[in-house]
């Protein structure tokens, strides 16, 4: 069976394990998918963990950053509402 690529479309030839490729194939059967579709959307799956795994992690940087100073900015303030006794 020939299947059609769009323009957009690239083939990548993988070499993986024996064992991998008859999960891969008993995988697809049961979810009544291609093999390259499941491979495909198993690779979108992984990409998206990663990236949010990324970003998870420059928000956490950003907070603590903006943390530090929301710290340094309350202990400027801290006797500002001792001044109007």
């Amino acid at each position: 069976m020939v299947q059609k690529l769009s323009a957009k479309d690239v083939r990548l030839n993988l070499i993986v394990p024996l064992e991998l490729k008859r999960k891969l194939i008993k995988t697809a059967v049961i979810q009544g998918k291609k093999v390259s579709a499941l491979v495909r959307e198993s690779i979108e799956e992984k990409l998206s963990g990663v990236e949010r795994k990324q970003f998870e992690e420059k928000m956490r940087e950003a907070y603590l950053e903006m943390s530090e100073e929301n710290l340094d900015t309350v202990e400027e303030f801290r006797y500002v509402d001792a001044e109007n006794l």
